[in-house]
């Protein structure tokens, strides 16, 4: 189940903590699954003032991702 965040960049985030898999889906249309993420780089994520550059940060070009729609 995804949630609705506050951000200029991103429209929600899911997170699936038994499979880690972290899903991302932005403004534009897009929505990313990363997998692997740990449920910390979730919580750290969610409680992010800054959430798309934490996303650039820890997450982008850390852990394997595809595309699902967009």
């Amino acid at each position: 189940m995804h949630e609705p965040v506050r951000s200029s960049n991103l429209r929600s985030v899911g997170y699936d903590q038994a499979e880690r898999v972290l899903e991302v889906a932005f403004h534009g249309g897009g929505l990313y699954r990363y997998e692997n993420v740990p449920a910390e780089v979730h919580v750290a994520l969610m409680m992010s003032s800054g959430k798309g550059g934490y996303l650039a940060q820890f997450v982008k070009g850390r852990y394997r991702y595809r595309l699902i729609s967009g």
